[in-house]
């Protein structure tokens, strides 16, 4: 399947997240850019206005979310409604369509009504385009980004899944609290098997998942990037530090062979944890194939892989959307959907 080709009307959809903010413009181009709300919720809508100004100028603007959960709001309607007004700095209200847990777009004014309509949507814009690349009959969508990943059942070309807020989603098994850079590495289990023996893993935000793949060369090292548990640079070296300090080592007592040892035991714990949350999601259907996407898409094939019969396809969003749109996957999808379905009468 071809992407559709979208209409002349220029688009902006924005996902904002708790911990990266993921957009992605009709023109073509994709932005994905950190930024730990929870810290400094009030800069919100400088950081919107200063990520919108790199991209073209946009008519209309489809939104969706997942912030609304940071623990900087008092609930998920103070959430939301935070992030609808920050939105309001970049255009006028007609001009924003809100995406639901109801698979629809909504006004500003009637989200502001009913928040709780707005809250943690995103991964079912994704699903809903995902579902339209897989192969007819069973199959799921992976999407690992760096704090959770979704494992949404597809059924005939739809989603079908089983809960749609993310406490009935984490219940289901269709939102795992694990990604491929800011998970701790102690959430990953209380010990490893590590030198033979059974190691007791610390419980301290030492290390986290990013270290475990900077280990293993599926994460490329940025010397310019500081968001690491210790604020040291995100490196290999500096990686083997902040992992030595999860079995209580350090440096001079934990060698490169180690590192490479305990980070190659922690992506298995993850990889297995994550197969089997994908089996529990497709309960006795085989599935027929399996649409993977996000920044941790090195680890969704491989669970795909895990799950999926030999002969059965991996569709690559990254490969039909390039890889900056596949980063910001749930972004991408939204601006599709916002431009086939958001009637011409209710675009400016």
């Amino acid at each position: 399947m071809t992407t559709p080709k979208l209409p002349q009307t220029n688009w902006l959809a924005l996902d904002v997240g708790g911990a990266n903010i993921k957009a992605a413009h009709s023109r073509g181009e994709a932005r994905s850019r950190p930024f730990q709300l929870w810290k400094q919720p009030e800069h919100l809508p400088g950081i919107l206005k200063n990520l919108v100004s790199t991209l073209p100028p946009f008519d209309n603007l489809a939104l969706t979310m997942t912030a609304e959960l940071c623990d900087c709001y008092a609930n998920k309607a103070e959430g939301v409604t935070a992030i609808v007004e920050s939105a309001l700095s970049l255009t006028a209200p007609e001009n924003i369509h809100v995406w639901g847990t109801d698979g629809d777009f909504h006004t500003v004014p009637s989200i502001l009504a009913q928040p709780a309509q707005a809250a943690a949507a995103n991964w079912l814009a994704l699903a809903t385009l995902a579902a339209r690349f897989a192969a007819k009959g069973s199959g799921i969508l992976i999407d690992i980004g760096s704090t959770t990943t979704d494992l949404i059942p597809l059924v005939n070309q739809k989603p079908s899944p089983q809960g749609r807020t993310d406490t009935e989603r984490l219940r289901s098994g269709e939102l795992i609290y694990a990604g491929v850079r800011r998970t701790p590495v102690c959430a990953l289990g209380h010990e490893v098997v590590w030198r033979g023996a059974p190691t007791g893993l610390c419980a301290e935000l030492f290390a986290t998942t990013h270290d475990v793949y900077l280990t293993t060369g599926d994460c490329d090292p940025d010397p310019s990037d500081h968001q690491t548990a210790d604020g040291r640079p995100a490196t290999v070296q500096a990686a083997r530090d902040r992992l030595a300090r999860m079995v209580g080592a350090d440096r001079e007592t934990f060698s490169t062979a180690d590192a490479n040892e305990l980070a190659g035991t922690l992506d298995s714990m993850l990889l297995d944890r994550l197969i089997l949350a994908g089996q529990r999601v497709l309960g006795s259907n085989t599935p027929c194939s399996a649409v993977i996407s996000g920044s941790g898409q090195f680890l969704a094939r491989r669970v795909a892989r895990g799950i999926l019969p030999p002969e059965a396809p991996i569709i690559d969003l990254a490969a039909v959307w390039g890889p900056r749109a596949s980063d910001a996957a749930c972004a991408q999808a939204l601006l599709i959907l916002a431009a086939e379905t958001i009637p011409l009468s209710m675009r400016t």
